[in-house]
C-alpha cells in the first residue's frame, strides 16, 4: 500500500494538479484572516471553510489524474480497484495534514490573537472534519462516478452549497455554527471532535459507494 501511495503522489506532483486548490486555500486564508483580532474560533471557521473547498478540488484532482487507461494498468497491478481508491485519499489526505498546519498558523502569522492549546486543537480537528466531507464530495463528483468533467464540478459545487447549508446532511453547518457562538475553546473539544468522527464516517461511506459505481461500470 505504501508504494501504491508513493505512486499516486508521484503522479499527484507530476501533473501539477494539485497547485490550483492549494493556491486557493491559502488565498482565501489569506484574505479572510488579515489584520484580524479577537478570538480564534471564529478565525478557523474561515480555515475550516477554504479547507471543505480545497480538499473537495483537490480529491477530484487526484483522482482525476490518470486516465481510464492507466488507471486500469495500476488496478491490476494493485490487485483491486479499491486499493487504488484508498491511495488516492489517502493522497489528498497528506496534502490535508500540511495544509491543516497552515491554516492553524496562518491567521496567528496575519492577526493578532490570544492562543491556547485548546484553540489549536479545536481548529485541527474542524479543519479534519472539514477536509473528511470535502474529500468524500470529491469523492462523489470524481471521474469515478461522474465521467463528464462539467457535470461534475456542477455536482460538486451543489453537494457543497447542501452540505453547509443543509443542517441535517452534514456536520459542517452545526461546526460552523458551533464554533462561530462559543468563545471558550475547551467547550468545543468534544462536540468537534464528534463531528470530526462523523466527517470520517461519511468519507468511508462516499468511497464504498463511489467504488461500488465504478465497479458497476466497469
Amino acid at each position: 500500500m505504501t508504494a501504491l501511495v508513493r505512486y499516486v503522489l508521484a503522479v499527484t506532483l507530476h501533473s501539477q494538479r494539485y497547485l490550483a486548490p492549494v493556491l486557493a486555500f491559502l488565498a482565501v486564508v489569506s484574505v479572510l484572516t488579515t489584520n484580524d483580532n479577537g478570538p480564534l474560533q471564529p478565525v478557523y471557521v474561515s480555515s475550516a471553510g477554504a479547507m471543505l473547498l480545497c480538499t473537495t478540488w483537490l480529491a477530484i484532482a487526484v483522482i482525476g489524474a490518470e486516465s481510464p487507461a492507466e488507471r486500469a494498468i495500476i488496478t491490476v497491478a494493485a490487485g483491486r480497484s479499491m486499493r487504488v481508491l484508498l491511495a488516492s485519499i489517502a493522497t489528498v489526505w497528506l496534502g490535508c495534514v500540511v495544509l491543516a498546519v497552515v491554516g492553524l498558523v496562518l491567521p496567528l502569522c496575519l492577526g493578532s490573537h490570544p492562543v491556547a492549546g485548546a484553540d489549536l486543537l479545536v481548529g485541527m480537528e474542524a479543519q479534519l472534519a472539514c477536509a473528511a466531507i470535502g474529500t468524500a464530495v470529491g469523492v462523489l463528483c470524481s471521474r469515478l462516478v461522474i465521467r463528464r468533467q462539467g457535470y461534475g464540478l456542477i455536482a460538486a459545487l451543489s453537494l457543497l452549497l447542501a452540505v453547509v447549508l443543509v443542517p441535517v446532511l452534514s456536520p459542517v453547518h452545526a461546526l460552523f455554527r458551533l464554533m462561530s457562538s462559543t468563545s471558550d475553546a475547551a467547550e468545543l473539544i468534544a462536540p468537534v471532535g464528534g463531528l470530526l468522527a462523523v466527517g470520517v464516517v461519511s468519507l468511508a461511506a462516499s468511497s464504498v459507494a463511489a467504488q461500488f459505481i465504478a465497479d458497476r461500470r466497469a
